[in-house]
């Protein structure tokens, strides 16, 4: 629902003119919407005046609105101030006070802090950027979102002083026990017309779906990145973003499935069970008992067997000669990964003879065969999903346990170093970068139905994974 505050007669290449509404009349569309309805979230734009300031923070007050986003439409793309500082010291005493979630940009917020009697923030890094956040929050709202879309950083954090630099633009979320930095992309564009009111108006919908706030920051700045990445250019200036690049109304941004996945309720805990099993920790202090860890490089090896038959499969399943070649170079890592292993159990008196003459573990042959059935009887994602728990979850049990070696005594080594560094090499990195790609690429085209029904797979096979540390950490010295 919407009650118009003010018409404007703008194209791409600016506003020419703006007629306000009388905030009387604002007040009564305000009232209707309220009165009929109702709303969970209330977000605001441009406001004009100090009236209409005083009218809003009055409706906000009087209906006992929870929720609010304000958008401070104070400064334009091209740098004119568009609300007078009368109307922006009556928005710093009774709407600020108000607002769940603040959204300025650098020039609105230093203008926030100029008519509060602040000295403005020379915005020459990320540091200067969470202090600029961190002082506008301090003028009453619950939580602010700057937006670092004027100031895009180099890849040190610096402002960026010329095009080629420019590698990331960070939005910055305070609250009072909350600091939490989003960095995206840059995007060199003309397209970027309405950013402002698009985030504030995503964040208001994922808010009123009761997604909670960092989460609705995070999924609606990735909206209008996306919005950006998929724009077509309109008019002779600053042409608008593409709302509906994901009219496929998928629970997710394309390019963040695995992401979405990750993300979810009824995963996570599914997940956080696998990666950080107790097998896992003692990986990582060095505390599995050998006899241990050379039952599991048996069991590994077994399994990867079977790994690399259900890679083989997916390129019989595809028919593009790309993805064919993309499978048979998965193969190609995972025959690599095996000769690492085989170095490794050198080391422990183990010969690819004694290993697969080993007698399978049954939890090695339950995993194993219900990834190549998921291969038999599903699609090809569906057996790229069956896999992906063991490609990615290796990649990011091996990251987290590397940076804990770095509190290791340098005279007690972790035995086990040689197998974190195996999964943080390169060549396994770009494994993981490969395979994860070609799933984001499909997973965009599936239907919502379709993307629950990849989530169990996802969920079942990682729970196999679980299984397979409880096989391996079972075995005792």
């Amino acid at each position: 629902m919407t009650a118009t505050t003010a018409l404007t007669a703008q194209n791409t290449l600016g506003v020419r003119d703006i007629h306000e509404v009388p905030p009387e009349f604002v007040r009564k569309q305000i009232d209707a919407c309220i009165e009929d309805i109702g709303i969970d979230v209330l977000k605001t734009g441009m406001l004009a005046s100090a009236e209409m300031i005083g009218t809003l923070a009055e409706a906000i007050a009087r209906h006992s609105v929870a929720t609010t986003v304000i958008d401070p439409v104070m400064v334009s793309t091209s740098g004119a101030q568009l609300l007078p500082e009368t109307a922006i010291e009556v928005l710093i005493k009774e709407l600020l006070p108000l607002a769940t979630l603040l959204t300025p940009n650098v020039p609105e917020a230093n203008l926030l802090l100029r008519e509060a009697g602040q000295s403005p923030i020379d915005v020459q890094n990320l540091d200067d950027l969470k202090n600029l956040a961190a002082s506008v929050h301090k003028l009453g709202p619950k939580y602010v979102l700057l937006k670092g879309g004027h100031c895009p950083l180099n890849t040190d954090y610096m402002l960026a002083t010329d095009d080629s630099s420019k590698q990331l633009v960070a939005n910055v979320l305070v609250g009072t026990e909350v600091l939490d930095v989003l960095e995206l992309p840059y995007q060199k564009s003309n397209n970027t017309h309405g950013t402002g009111c698009s985030l504030a108006s995503a964040i208001a919908c994922n808010l009123a779906l009761g997604v909670e706030l960092s989460q609705a920051v995070v999924a609606a700045s990735r909206y209008v990145s996306a919005g950006i990445r998929t724009s077509i250019g309109l008019g002779h200036g600053s042409g608008p973003i593409n709302h509906f690049h994901s009219v496929q109304i998928l629970p997710f941004v394309p390019g963040t499935f695995i992401e979405h996945v990750l993300a979810r309720a009824d995963v996570q805990a599914v997940w956080h069970d696998f990666t950080h099993h107790e097998f896992v920790a003692r990986l990582g202090d060095g505390s599995l008992p050998l006899e241990t860890y050379k039952y599991y490089m048996i069991q590994d090896y077994l399994y990867l067997i079977h790994f690399a038959r259900a890679n083989a499969l997916a390129g019989y399943k595809v028919k593009k000669p790309d993805d064919i070649a993309a499978a048979a170079a998965m193969v190609g890592h995972i025959r690599h990964e095996m000769n690492l292993h085989l170095e490794e159990c050198k080391e422990l008196g183990l010969t690819e003879k004694m290993i697969v003459e080993h007698e399978e573990s049954q939890a090695c042959t339950a995993y194993s065969r219900y990834v190549l059935d998921v291969g038999q009887s599903e699609d090809w994602l569906a057996l790229q999903i069956a896999l992906l728990p063991c490609l990615l979850g290796y990649s990011v049990i091996a990251k987290r346990l590397k940076t804990l070696q770095i509190d290791q005594p340098a005279s007690t080594p972790n035995r086990y170093l040689k197998w974190i560094d195996n999964y943080v090499a390169e060549d396994y990195s770009e494994a993981v970068r490969s395979g994860c790609a070609i799933i984001e690429k499909h997973a965009a085209h599936q239907s919502p139905t379709r993307i629950s029904e990849l989530v169990q797979i996802f969920v079942h096979a990682t729970k196999m994974e679980t299984g397979f540390w409880d096989m391996a950490g079972s075995v005792r010295a």
